[in-house]
C-alpha cells in the first residue's frame, strides 16, 4: 500500500523541509509585520489607524489564493520584482512567503489588539503621566502584556499559516502540497494511502507546535 515510498521517485522530506521554511519564514515576518499593524490600530494618528483598519478589512477578507497569485504575477512578472531572488524557484519561494505574510499578518494584528485591549487602561494613563510617548507605552508597558495574554491565539494562528502553505503550490513552490499533487497523478490507485502520508506529515508538524504554545501559554499567562 505504500511501496511507493521505497520507489526513491519522491523527495516526501525535502517537499516537507520546504513546508517548515515557508512557516518559519513567513511566521517571523508576519509577527513583525502584525505588530507594526496592531500599533498602527491603535495608534492616536487617524491616518495610521485608517490604513491599519482599511488594510485589514481588505487583506483579510482577500482568497489567500488571490493575493499569491497577483504577488508572482502582480509584483514578479508584470513589475519585474524578484526579492533578491535569481532562479525561478527562489523568486517563486520569495514571493510565496511575502503573500503569506500579508495575509497572515492582519490575524497576527487582530490577535495583539485583543491582548492590547486586556490590558487595564489605567497603566497607559499612568505611564503617558510619567512622560513616556505613545510609542514608549506601546513597547514597554502594554505589547509585553499583549503579548502574554495571546500566545494561545497565536499559536492556532502558526497552526493554520502552517496549513496555508499548501496554498504556494498555486505559483508552483515545491512545497508539501506540490508534491502530493504529482503523487496523486501518478500513483492513482493509492490515492488514500498518499491523502494518510500528507496528513500525518501535517499533524507531526502542527501538533506539537500547538502542545507547546499550549503550555507556554498556561505559563506565562498574566494573572488578572
Amino acid at each position: 500500500m505504500f511501496d511507493f515510498l521505497d520507489s526513491g521517485q519522491y523527495d516526501l522530506l525535502g517537499a516537507f523541509w520546504v513546508t517548515v521554511q515557508l512557516t518559519l519564514y513567513s511566521a517571523a515576518g508576519s509577527l513583525i509585520w502584525g505588530t507594526l499593524l496592531a500599533g498602527m490600530r491603535v495608534s492616536p494618528v487617524p491616518l495610521m489607524r485608517a490604513f491599519s483598519t482599511a488594510y485589514i478589512n481588505i487583506v483579510r477578507n482577500t482568497p489567500l489564493t488571490v493575493i499569491i497569485v497577483a504577488c508572482s504575477l502582480g509584483l514578479n512578472q508584470t513589475l519585474r520584482i524578484t526579492l533578491g531572488g535569481e532562479t525561478f524557484k527562489d523568486i517563486g519561494f520569495r514571493m510565496a512567503v511575502l503573500g503569506l505574510i500579508a495575509y497572515t499578518g492582519t490575524f497576527v494584528c487582530e490577535a495583539l489588539r485583543s491582548g492590547i485591549n486586556t490590558v487595564p487602561v489605567g497603566q497607559a494613563e499612568a505611564a503617558r503621566a510619567l512622560g513616556l510617548s505613545f510609542f514608549q507605552v506601546l513597547r514597554l508597558v502594554v505589547l509585553p502584556q499583549a503579548f502574554r495574554s495571546v500566545v494561545g491565539p497565536l499559536a492556532n494562528v502558526l497552526i493554520a499559516l502552517t496549513k496555508n502553505t499548501t496554498v504556494a503550490a498555486a505559483i508552483s513552490v515545491a512545497e508539501a502540497a506540490a508534491l502530493m499533487k504529482t503523487m496523486i497523478e501518478n500513483e492513482a490507485d493509492s490515492l488514500f494511502a498518499v491523502f494518510a502520508v500528507f496528513a500525518f506529515g501535517f499533524i507531526v508538524l502542527t501538533l506539537p507546535v500547538g502542545l507547546l504554545l499550549g503550555w507556554v501559554a498556561k505559563r506565562v499567562a498574566v494573572k488578572r
